[in-house]
């Protein structure tokens, strides 16, 4: 998902230059399920990130929208979202949470 990026960058991931204009985003402290484990996967590309597809990746970031103390009226829609249990339609909210907390600073 091309908003996986903006998430990350939200929830405060370094970034690792891999190649021209690509990006891995460190998640190990983020995401509560990537642990410290030899096999374990730290860095992820947008395109490998599961904010879109995971409640255990998305959840976090419902709680930082929530603490962020901005934009109140939008944390509504991610409210809203979660009363209908689609992690799409959390998902959707999340990014336009992000997106207009963004344009407001």
């Amino acid at each position: 998902m091309k908003d996986n990026k903006l998430i990350a960058e939200f929830m405060g991931a370094n970034p690792t230059k891999e190649s021209t204009n690509v990006y891995a985003y460190e998640m190990y402290g983020i995401i509560d399920t990537i642990e410290d484990g030899v096999n374990e996967q730290h860095f992820f590309l947008s395109s490998e990130m599961k904010f879109h597809s995971s409640w255990d990746w998305l959840m976090p970031v419902v709680k930082k929208c929530m603490r962020t103390g901005e934009n109140t009226d939008y944390w509504d829609y991610i409210f809203d979202a979660l009363s209908l249990l689609s992690i799409n339609a959390v998902y959707e909210e999340v990014v336009e949470f992000i997106k207009r907390t963004k344009k407001s600073t």
